[in-house]
């Protein structure tokens, strides 16, 4: 990396110095250390800080319309709960103000918690936000700060993309981001709900995700996924069978445009007879190779088996 990039400064670290810059050197007075979001601002003290710092009615509080979170640990929750029975909150949240009431910026989870917790009031820093800075703090909030599972982060970033009318490379250059990874998280919104539910609750990784999109169609997507859940395969043993599926397909499609006119001739008839497609597969030495009958339902397979004079599949 060259010194050039490592001093380009980022955007977010920008928006979030608005915001919440220039109260920091003030906050010791009131016992609410400021949450710590990855800057060091040097910002002379807040002339209004009395005003900037209240507590609020939790009742008065909505929440994020833009949170990317939508998944939540009640058992986290639940001891956070505890703790702020105990110790209260350490740490205020931040809303901006919207009509007479107000509507979180930050510090979602403390404020579910102190829900939780029975509190009437929270301590609160209020400032001027727009639907913008909203919509970044959230992401930089769940995104820098605690693990949003891919789904949710893939989701987080297609909104950011449609609600200000981003390109991939813009909204990098915004949140600090790779395109590259931006571009990966969006991919996996393509694949089937199955393989996304298995994302969500933490059974597959981003890394098997994306193994698995190369595959062709979603009927291979969730088989190579149920067997990755099943024989808890590595993201390397995905890649691997991907690859093997893959290299595979090249070489089916030279054996087909290769094939002798009698193995055609041969593959059609017992198709014909079967009722369903037939591939004959031959090695080079045209002395071994295999030949494939494809079904499509039990009562397809049935119908195949009684034409072979073989037992039905629930028989098996």
């Amino acid at each position: 990396m060259t010194d050039k990039k490592r001093e380009k400064p980022r955007h977010l670290g920008r928006g979030l110095e608005s915001l919440i810059g220039p109260i920091i050197s003030g906050l010791t007075e009131t016992n609410y250390p400021m949450p710590d979001l990855g800057i060091e601002p040097n910002f002379p003290p807040d002339k209004e800080l009395h005003s900037s710092l209240r507590e609020i009615s939790i009742d008065a509080i909505s929440p994020n319309p833009y949170q990317a979170r939508t998944t939540w640990n009640d058992q986290e929750l639940a001891q956070l709960a505890e703790s702020i029975k105990a110790n209260g909150i350490i740490q205020p949240i931040l809303v901006r103000p919207v009509g007479p009431a107000y509507q979180l910026i930050a510090g979602e989870r403390r404020f579910r918690a102190a829900r939780l917790a029975s509190l009437t009031t929270i301590p609160a820093i209020v400032r001027q936000a727009t639907d913008e800075e909203l919509l970044e703090l959230s992401l930089v909030e769940n995104i820098h700060r605690t693990d949003l599972n891919p789904i949710e982060r893939a989701k987080a970033y297609q909104n950011y993309l449609s609600t200000f009318s981003l390109t991939q490379a813009e909204a990098a250059e915004r949140l600090g981001e790779d395109r590259s990874v931006i571009a990966n998280y969006l991919r996996i919104l393509d694949l089937p709900d199955e393989i996304k539910q298995m994302l969500i609750d933490g059974q597959l990784t981003m890394g098997h995700a994306r193994a698995i999109l190369a595959l062709p169609t979603d009927e291979l997507r969730r088989k190579l996924a149920n067997r990755a859940l099943a024989g808890r395969l590595s993201v390397r043993e995905v890649e691997r069978l991907v690859r093997r599926y893959l290299v595979g397909i090249g070489q089916a499609k030279i054996t087909i445009r290769s094939k002798p006119a009698h193995i055609l001739d041969l593959e059609n008839k017992l198709t014909s007879q079967l009722g369903a497609k037939v591939t004959i597969e031959t090695r080079r030495d045209g002395q071994r190779g295999r030949i494939i009958i494809e079904f499509h339902s039990l009562d397809e397979f049935d119908s195949i088996t009684e034409r072979l004079g073989l037992a039905s599949l629930e028989q098996i």
